[in-house]
């Protein structure tokens, strides 16, 4: 039996604790608060994040990240992008043998624009990683819990490091898929709640379909450009990583962040709507870590500006949206057709 440590008790840990726990493994599922860990541990709950879900007995509490990673096989991390390296110093303190990382977090860092793969390997020395991967797709823990069919993928640099993780993973609930292209992948899990947010917005305003499919569309231009130029492989944009998780996390209510862009496009204010949601809204962040990366590295990414205006600078959704119409006229494939093919863009990793 493998023994899996998994750092991060919400929805997204918890649920992927349930996975891992179902395919026969020993999860200690790590909280930082000890009533939750204790709430795991003794009614196999976790009522504020999966409510009406019975946890596996294969899945333990705890709130001590030392118990946790004890006899730990592998190392799960589902923290928000702007704890990672907090924690990541913390786990390394507690290391007595190397483990294979595998995260789920969906965002960049703020301030470094790094992607979470990069933090691991900064803050982890070699000899302490067998491996990075990085777990990601269409997936909304609320579905994953109740077992109904998921697919995802998994990407590494290390093609067996990925095999591993997939063996852990699959069953025949959650399908999983092998990617080499771990800056794809991770640039398109982040930058899909951007596009989230504004679809939650557009619907706020009370926009229809035809506006919701501009903005996946155009969104995924805007992803894959950034990603090109950043070293992703164009084709992981339109499998699961990209054009999947768009389609879940700008469609659903399950998706924290568009709620939250709904709630903008009602009118109500960041901060009011942060409070309301109770949970980490990793657009938000990521929203502003890829403007500047944008800006840094001359991306042209219209709808990503947008989204910052009306979160950091007070701009009305309704004169963003107007905006984003009202831009010179362009050809469709031209812009994107002319970032594939940029001499510049970043070596694939």
């Amino acid at each position: 039996m493998k023994q899996i440590a998994v750092v991060g008790a919400g929805s997204w840990g918890t649920a992927l604790s349930m996975v891992l726990a179902d395919n026969g493994c020993s999860v200690n599922l790590w909280s930082h608060r000890k009533e939750q860990a204790e709430e795991i541990q003794e009614k196999h709950t976790n009522a504020k994040y999966l409510p009406g879900i019975s946890i596996p007995g294969g899945v333990s509490g705890t709130d001590s990240l030392s118990k946790a990673l004890d006899g730990s096989e592998a190392v799960l991390l589902v923290v928000p992008a702007k704890s990672m390296r907090e924690v990541l110093k913390r786990i390394r303190g507690l290391l007595k043998h190397p483990l294979l990382f595998i995260h789920g977090v969906k965002g960049i860092e703020p301030v470094t624009f790094k992607r979470m793969s990069e933090v691991i390997c900064e803050e982890i020395p070699e000899e302490l990683r067998r491996a990075v991967v990085v777990l990601s797709g269409p997936s909304h823990a609320e579905e994953v819990s109740l077992r109904h069919p998921t697919t995802v993928a998994v990407a590494s640099k290390d093609s067996e490091a990925a095999k591993e993780a997939q063996n852990l993973f699959f069953n025949r609930y959650f399908r999983v898929y092998t990617n080499e292209d771990i800056v794809g992948v991770e640039i398109g899990g982040a930058l899909k709640n951007i596009i989230a947010l504004g679809a939650g917005i557009s619907d706020g305003l009370g926009y229809g379909d035809n506006a919701k499919a501009a903005l996946i569309t155009r969104g995924l231009a805007e992803i894959t450009r950034l990603g090109t130029k950043l070293g992703a492989h164009p084709l992981t944009f339109i499998g699961l990583t990209g054009m999947g998780d768009l389609i879940v996390t700008c469609t659903s209510v399950h998706s924290r962040n568009w709620r939250a862009g709904n709630l903008l496009g009602k009118g109500r204010k960041l901060e009011n709507v942060l409070s309301h949601m109770g949970m980490v809204v990793e657009g938000v962040r990521t929203t502003e870590a890829a403007f500047a990366l944008s800006k840094k590295i001359n991306v042209e990414m219209p709808i990503t500006e947008a989204i910052y205006q009306v979160l950091f600078e007070g701009k009305h959704p309704k004169d963003a949206v107007d905006e984003l119409m009202g831009r010179e006229k362009k050809d469709e494939i031209a812009a994107l057709t002319e970032s594939l093919s940029d001499k510049n863009s970043g070596k694939r990793q």
